[in-house]
């Protein structure tokens, strides 16, 4: 048998067979244990027990029996060789596998002589491996050591590498992709993968949360909308793509609802203007009928028309026409007729007084008589429902300006006594010419006041105006003085009263 054989053997350290070595099981004291190899026992490696080498008897090594020409040809390879050793056949038959064709007469006692012919075999190969290792005791061992390390390393580097590794499906505004990544949670793979987000977008799960492979992230960018919903506008953020999607987000009602664009429009990222106008209810009340309409008018005049109502003439309606209907919102229409009244009214003119120092104290005296103005009135008449209202004043113009009256005031104190009369009866003669009245007028006009004074006279004796407009003490003051000078011929009738 050639050393060579041997020589390969070496390289994987010896297989004892020496009883003085426990067999197969137990190495030279001198050499690590296979433990420290990374290879467990001689049976760990994979070898075993001569049957458990995966060599099986002489037989299925392809040796033969001794003494066969070529049965110990070296058909060993090293372990990282693998792929290059045939199949071996496994010690016994499974049960898929065929079963052992029947032996032969006298077959016992030739596999007998083969199997101590092996024995004697093995011990000697043994003895001579045992000789050769101690040679060279330590030369194997520092061969394997390194690449056992580096094999280690090297799986232990590619497990944790694969643990690292995940697989990731991303969905960013709709578009899915699946990765691979190595980000411990959310916010690291959005950071990864440079996605940016926004505070009024969504992200599912929420940043920060782990992920594990498998796992699926999904990102929703939000869109500004300037939504004016049943006149009320605002603006608000969805994610939704759609505007039917935004408004059903929203939770605006959709049924019924007039929307300022088509449901399918897809909405971009810079956001879109809409108008909505839910459906309502309101009941019209006309010509003593109720209506009620389910409508999405912007406009209580279109919600009057649909109700099939028309306005005429100054019909109009108890709330604004312009204004926007509300849900349960009662809205009687108004019959109006009417016309206009033209009217005259007077301008009641002013008083003006002056201080007039000629004249006594407690005297007023009309300068000149005031006169009324006239304005022109215009004034809408309207019958609302058959029922007459108010008349409303449209227009005024001054037809006459009003002339203001002119006063004098006298300012003179008024004398004590007239010398000479002032003992007379003057109440008695007032009594029988006017009645004891200052104001009174004879039928012609001409005399007035307590005395009967003609106007001539009157303002002969220093009076004002006319006599009748004068005080009563004025009027007694100037007819004593009318007496100093004339004696009682100015009252013919009645002067006799002087004197009692």
């Amino acid at each position: 048998m050639s050393n060579a054989q041997y020589e390969t053997y070496e390289t994987y350290g010896p297989a004892y067979a020496d009883p003085a070595y426990g067999g197969f099981d137990a190495p030279p004291a001198d050499l690590h244990s296979a433990d420290t190899l990374g290879y467990g026992t001689v049976g760990t490696l994979g070898y075993g027990t001569a049957d458990t080498l995966g060599y099986g008897t002489a037989d299925t090594l392809g040796y033969g029996t001794a003494g066969t020409p070529g049965a110990y040809d070296d058909t060993y390879r090293p372990a990282y060789e693998a792929p290059t050793l045939p199949a071996l056949p496994r010690q016994g038959a499974p049960d898929d596998e065929p079963a052992p064709a029947r032996a032969e007469p006298g077959a016992e006692a030739r596999a007998g002589s083969r199997a101590a012919s092996r024995t004697g075999s093995h011990r000697r190969s043994a003895r001579r491996r045992k000789a050769r290792y101690a040679e060279r005791p330590d030369g194997s061992m520092r061969r394997l050591l390194p690449q056992a390390l580096v094999v280690a390393f090297l799986a232990g580097g590619t497990t944790a590498f694969v643990a690292k590794d995940k697989a990731i499906e991303l969905n960013v505004d709709g578009r899915a992709r699946t990765l691979h990544t190595f980000a411990d949670d959310v916010t690291e793979l959005l950071a990864e993968e440079g996605v940016e987000i926004g505070a009024h977008d969504v992200v599912a799960p929420g940043p920060g949360t782990e992920i594990t492979s498998g796992d699926e992230v999904a990102v929703h960018y939000a869109r500004p909308v300037r939504l004016t919903l049943d006149g009320h506008r605002r603006e608000v953020w969805t994610t939704a793509r759609t505007v039917e999607g935004a408004l059903r987000q929203l939770g605006v009602r959709q049924e019924g609802a007039y929307v300022s664009a088509a449901r399918s429009r897809r909405i971009g990222r810079e956001g879109l203007a809409l108008d909505v106008r839910t459906e309502r209810t309101v009941t019209i009340m006309a010509d003593g009928r109720a209506r009620t309409v389910r409508t999405n008018a912007a406009t209580v005049r279109e919600a009057v028309a649909e109700a099939g109502i028309t306005l005429r003439g100054q019909d109009t309606t108890s709330v604004p026409q312009g204004s926007f209907p509300r849900d349960g919102q009662t809205v009687t229409v108004l019959r109006i007729t009417g016309g206009k009244e033209v009217r005259e009214e007077v301008i009641p003119f002013q008083v003006r007084r002056t201080q007039d120092p000629t004249l006594f104290k407690g005297t007023e005296v009309v300068e000149r008589a005031g006169e009324p103005g006239l304005r022109r009135v215009t004034y809408a008449l309207r019958t609302v429902n058959g029922v007459k209202q108010k008349p409303r004043r449209v227009r005024s113009e001054v037809v006459r300006e009003p002339r203001p009256q002119l006063v004098k005031v006298g300012t003179k104190p008024r004398p004590a006594s007239v010398q000479g009369a002032d003992h007379l009866d003057w109440q008695g003669l007032a009594a029988c010419e006017s009645g004891g009245r200052p104001d009174a007028v004879d039928p012609s006009g001409t005399y007035g006041g307590l005395y009967q004074f003609d106007t001539h006279t009157w303002q002969a004796l220093g009076g004002r105006g006319r006599p009748q407009d004068a005080p009563a003490a004025e009027q007694t003051y100037r007819a004593k003085k009318l007496y100093v000078r004339r004696g009682a011929s100015p009252w013919p009738h009645c002067g006799g009263r002087l004197r009692g």
